[in-house]
């Protein structure tokens, strides 16, 4: 091994670090007929499913705590204060969570990288060794596993990226995004869903305020379950219908609760 060896390791790893992105879910096959051919990349996208499921959080969460409030009987202006609070703290709670998420799972992958790039400069037969087994598990017999692993041996970028998708699940084809991106766009979406049952109370109170913002946030419900069969391949009535309806039990549960402890401490 030369001295250099190090040095191109440790290259390809900051070049193939910027590719980093997270370990493949498992894919089991569609039980139906899957009909033409399929948008690969929708199903794949990070920030659509991070804007259907906070906006999805946010209207599921804040409608629980509005209709709870309201259930107790408070005045309007509590419900509108306590909506205001489930948005700005739900929002913030979102954002942190995504961000901590997102750059904690970086670190980890970078660590996972810069080790196997180690391994590869210091240590390339039995790291080629390795690669040849994990082949042959798949099915390969030994000698094209041989032959395939010292090829990819021979490039450093190479070798490193086979180890990482083969020995460590990681796959770098795709961009792991930014935890700053995914934070904003988390605030934003839940911020819209939980502005939905908030806006009726804004304009006017008791049932009427209750009312409009059940019809409001049954619609947008339904919207946001209908627009999960993107992610899903499921009929948009069935996604939209299961929606709504586990948006309408948190609420009518939270409203029961509500109404409970407003009788209590009345």
């Amino acid at each position: 091994m030369t001295d250099d060896a190090p040095s191109e390791a440790g290259a390809a790893a900051a070049n193939l670090l910027a590719r980093l992105h997270g370990k493949a879910p498992r894919i089991t096959p569609h039980p139906g007929p899957v009909g033409a051919e399929q948008n690969v990349g929708s199903s794949k996208s990070g920030a659509l499913r991070a804007a259907i499921f906070g906006m999805n959080d946010g209207l599921v969460s804040n409608l629980s705590l509005i209709f709870g409030v309201a259930g107790s009987g408070v005045a309007g202006k509590v419900v509108v204060i306590a909506g205001f609070a489930g948005l700005v703290a739900g929002s913030f709670s979102m954002a942190a969570g995504e961000y901590v998420s997102m750059k904690v799972q970086r670190e980890v992958f970078e660590q996972l990288i810069h080790k196997e790039a180690h391994e590869i400069a210091i240590q390339p037969e039995e790291e080629q060794r390795e690669l040849a087994r994990m082949y042959e598990k798949k099915g390969i017999d030994p000698e094209t596993a041989e032959r395939i692993s010292v090829a990819l041996m021979k490039d450093p970028e190479v070798a490193l990226e086979t180890h990482a998708r083969e020995e460590l699940g990681i796959d770098m084809n795709e961009g792991l995004g930014s935890p700053w991106a995914a934070a904003g766009s988390s605030f934003a979406m839940f911020s819209v869903g939980a502005a939905v049952p908030l806006l009726p109370f804004l304009f006017t109170s008791g049932g009427t305020a209750i009312a409009v913002s059940a019809l409001l946030s049954a619609v947008t419900l339904f919207a946001v379950g209908g627009a999960m069969t993107i992610l899903t391949g499921r009929g948009v009535l069935f996604s939209g219908t299961r929606m709504l309806a586990i948006g309408a039990v948190a609420a009518g549960i939270t409203y029961e609760v509500g109404t409970l402890v407003g009788g209590v401490v009345s």
